[in-house]
Formats: C-alpha cells, structure tokens, sequence
C-alpha cells in the first residue's frame, strides 16, 4: 500500500523553530502489566481532549486556521528524544507542536522538522480508510462559504449541501467539505434550530463557532464499536443512514450509502463512525502510516487506566510499545500510550 502515499515531495518548505522548548527527561514507564482478568473499559474515557494533524509547514498551517477559520494559538512547544520517538513510532523525532482552539474544543497540529514524512495521497477519496476529518460548525452556511471561496481554499464537496428533511436525524443540516494547505479534509457544518448541542445556537456575532466532532471511514461498524464503545467506554449518541444526490455531492462519492454513528465522552469533541455500505471500492489505509506522515491524525483522550489497553486480547494495534511518561511543558498529560483501531486510525489515551 505504500504507493498509495507515492506523491512528489517537491515544494514542502523547510520550518524553523523560534523560542522552542525541549522534552526533559527521558522517562519511560518499562513493563507496565495487566491482570488477565481484568475487562479493558474498566475505566473508560472520560474527556476527548484534541484532535490532531501532521502538517508540513507549521507556519503556514497556522496561518490558514488563525486566519481564515478564526481558531486562536493557545500554545506552542517542542519535543524531541526517546519518550517522544517511543510514544509515536518515529525514530529520531524532533517535532514542533502548537494547539489551537475555537470555542470549547481544541486542535493540535505537529511539524515533524525530523524525519519528514510523506505528503498526503493526492488521489484521497471520501469513502477511503484513511480519511478524517473534523467538522466546524458555523452560524451562517452563506457567510462561511463566501469567506472560504475569498481564500481560495480547494473544494472537496462540489458546494454546500442541505440535507433533506426526508432524514429526520439530519434533515436541514447544512454541511460542505473542503481540504486545508495540506490536504487534510476538513466540514464545515450549519445545524438548524432544534438540532445540534444547543451551545451551538447561542446567540453571539461569531462566524466560526467550535468543533463538533472528527469523523473517521471504518470498514465495519460493530468492529468500530467494540473498540471505541466497549474498550474505550464511549457511548453511542446517534445513529442514522444518509443517502441520495445531496450526500452524494458532499462527499463527492457516487451511490454513496452511508451509516453513521456518532459516539461521545463525558467531555469533548465527539468521534463520529462513517460507514460506507456503497460504494465498497474504499481502500485500506497503508500499513505502514506513520505520526510523520501528513496522512495522519490522532485523537488524544484521557483515561484513568491507560496501562489496561496493553492487555494481550486486544482487538487493536500499539503503536507505542508500552505506557510512556512525558514532560512537555503545554501539553495536558503525564503519561500516554498511541493505539491504531482497527481501520488503522489513530488514537492517543493519556493520563
């Protein structure tokens, strides 16, 4: 699968770094154990805390989601030696990190000044497995998609969409797609009054209003939910199916049926499952994706018992080889652990 990554490196520019501050302390939590017995949601997720995104030039990166969907730097640090290359499979790591946020919820972008990873496949689909994307949501759809168009941001939708009121669950959203400077897809999203958290209907002059929740393509839903439901003890907020010619242009996917569940911690963004019963022609995510890689994202989410996700039965893959403990000054964890779900998504559960 690796080829599905194969796209020109040409023209990604070289990032510096002002004011950085270093990981200390070379910290790692060795031969963590897990009783046999013991279930893997015993203690489940309690908060979302971010999602995240590799991005190729941090200065630019910041530049688009400052300046043209309004989210606000909140911090920005660095991170190098063994902990880091641990937790995140990268051998050699030196990395730039910078959190931002919009409303409530936060995003956190990380540069990779060593090594470079691969740029985004350039033939991404919407039904492929390794597709995620965060959603904004927004006051006004009109407003949001004329400011979009004024920085000439690439389309992935063929434009905004309003979906039918035959859908109870989701008739009178207003949702289009569209990628960032590297490709990561992202939603912007319009709910109508009655619909949504109803934090997202205050009233306030703010075009761009937080994120609602992350989207991830998974090949099998009841796969998904053993892992995001029953390991990591999210529970299921809504489900529902979308098809028809309004779906079919949002995510720009002929003969798209699509089953979404929409799962929710306590605390923060929400992850949603989408599903594609047709087309079936989405293509696996490559095996070897790495935290370098712009391809990648990863939800970080707090758990009291991050060292029960190393059990010996688990239906998932570790990327980092054991609990890894960390002092990165911003960044709001002692220790961590990076898994992949089953459809190759990444997840980071810390505590």
């Amino acid at each position: 699968m690796r080829s599905l990554l194969r796209v020109c490196r040409g023209g990604l520019a070289a990032a510096t770094i002002a004011a950085a501050v270093v990981m200390a302390g070379p910290r790692i939590l060795a031969h963590a154990t897990v009783a046999p017995d013991l279930p893997l949601a015993a203690a489940p997720v309690s908060e979302v805390i971010s999602v995240g995104i590799t991005v190729a030039d941090m200065g630019r990166a910041v530049d688009f989601y400052t300046g043209v969907l309004s989210f606000k730097k909140i911090y920005e640090t660095a991170a190098s030696g063994r902990p880091w290359e641990q937790l995140h499979g990268v051998f050699g790591s030196r990395v730039r990190v910078v959190g931002l946020q919009l409303g409530d919820e936060r995003l956190e972008l990380t540069e990779y000044l060593a090594p470079r990873g691969r740029p985004m496949p350039a033939d991404t689909r919407g039904n492929d497995r390794w597709f995620q994307h965060v959603a904004i949501i927004v006051r006004d759809m009109d407003r949001a998609y004329a400011r979009l168009r004024a920085h000439g941001i690439v389309h992935a939708s063929t434009g905004p969409q309003r979906l039918p009121d035959w859908n109870p669950g989701a008739g009178g959203i207003q949702a289009f797609y569209f990628r960032d400077p590297d490709g990561h897809f992202l939603e912007v999203l319009a709910f109508p009054p009655g619909k949504g958290d109803p934090k997202w209907h205050r009233p306030g002059d703010d075009l761009f209003l937080g994120l609602d929740h992350t989207a991830i393509v998974v090949a099998d839903t009841e796969r998904a939910l053993a892992f995001y439901r029953d390991t990591l003890g999210l529970r299921v907020a809504g489900e529902g199916e979308n098809y028809g010619v309004e779906q079919e242009h949002l995510n720009n996917v002929f003969g798209v049926r699509l089953r979404i569940t929409t799962l929710r911690a306590a605390d923060g963004t929400g992850v949603e499952l989408l599903d594609y019963r047709a087309p079936r022609d989405g293509r696996d995510a490559p095996a070897d994706l790495k935290a370098n890689d712009i391809a990648h994202w990863q939800i970080t989410m707090r758990a009291a018992g991050v060292a029960r996700l190393l059990h010996p039965s688990a239906a998932f893959s570790l990327v980092s080889p054991d609990v890894t403990a960390l002092d990165v000054p911003h960044l709001t964890f002692a220790e961590a652990l990076l898994v992949r779900d089953p459809d190759q998504h990444a997840v980071r559960v810390v505590r």
